[in-house]
């Protein structure tokens, strides 16, 4: 048998749940970019965050960054850039309002900026979470099939226990969001809200 970790060695990860993408005045809702499962997901996490925050657990945030260069443009992909033409200077800006973890979530204990899909890629996450000894991951955002699935096979790669939320998890489309989700489960256990609050109020 595997040995329990206790909440103290565990995070829950917040992937990119940021003002830019979840907020009407976001960077995403502006350019009238959503979905309501989308939007769902801070109420959806909040009695979750709470829980693990009195159970001694870590809420650990992600952050997808637009580095500025010179004169404050963004660096942004030929990919992205060609899948949101309406990222412009100031979106996803660090220090920014948009960049923040929306409020219903905050705050977080360790939080970690992010270039790519996955929040490990050429980020101080791994580094963090060695540090606080955080051996396992719940791991909950958007989108499903980007940053969450990305996130969460990097963990299972570097020896994390890792956990994907089937119902803290969101993409643009279900159809999408249950494909991802279907395709993590030889990599991960899949789990959901309701399991993880009953884990943690026996605990």
């Amino acid at each position: 048998m595997h040995e329990a970790i206790p909440f103290s060695q565990t995070a829950l990860v917040l992937v990119d749940l940021q003002n830019d993408f979840i907020d009407p005045k976001g960077a995403y809702g502006r350019a009238g970019q959503g979905a309501a499962a989308i939007a769902a997901l801070p109420d959806r996490l909040a009695p979750l965050a709470d829980a693990m925050r009195a159970k001694g657990g870590w809420i650990v945030s992600t952050h997808f960054t637009l580095v500025p260069a010179k004169g404050g443009e963004p660096l942004i992909s030929p990919h992205l850039k060609e899948l949101r033409p309406f990222l412009a200077k100031g979106d996803f800006l660090p220090g920014s309002w948009g960049h923040q973890l929306v409020d219903r979530l905050g705050p977080s204990d360790l939080s970690v900026e992010k270039v790519a899909y996955s929040a490990f890629y050429m980020t101080r996450l791994e580094w963090v979470l060695r540090k606080c000894d955080i051996r396992r991951l719940i791991v909950g955002g958007i989108v499903t099939n980007g940053g969450v699935a990305s996130t969460v096979r990097d963990a299972h790669v570097r020896d994390f226990d890792v956990s994907v939320l089937s119902d803290g998890s969101a993409a643009f489309s279900d159809e999408v969001h249950q494909t991802a989700i279907a395709a993590l489960k030889p990599v991960c256990k899949v789990t959901t809200i309701a399991e993880v609050l009953g884990e943690l109020s026996s605990a």
